[in-house]
């Protein structure tokens, strides 16, 4: 019994983190060039976002909750990015 690569489906899953944080960038950058409060909170919120995502990664790490092999922390850790970016480029992709 033959067992699949997992870092095939990881490198699929850091390009498409890629194409999607290219996605989320252009969006932010159109909402900070047009200014106003809408781009003042979209600062501030991307900032707290990054922040926040990063201590709920270590927190994650520290506890276990990345698994222990590098397949298993990779694939998690790509997950862990890929849910706020997606939910960033619905938010930002709105009308």
């Amino acid at each position: 019994m033959s067992r699949r690569n997992p870092w095939f489906s990881i490198g699929w899953n850091a390009m498409t983190l890629g194409a999607e944080a290219a996605t989320v960038i252009g969006l932010r950058t159109m909402k900070l060039a047009i200014g106003g409060p809408g781009a003042d909170a979209e600062a501030t919120r991307m900032v707290a976002e990054k922040v926040q995502a990063a201590w709920a990664l270590q927190a994650l790490a520290m506890t276990g909750g990345l698994g222990f092999t590098a397949p298993g922390v990779t694939a998690k850790t790509l997950a862990h990015y890929r849910r706020r970016v997606r939910a960033n480029r619905r938010r930002l992709s709105k009308p």
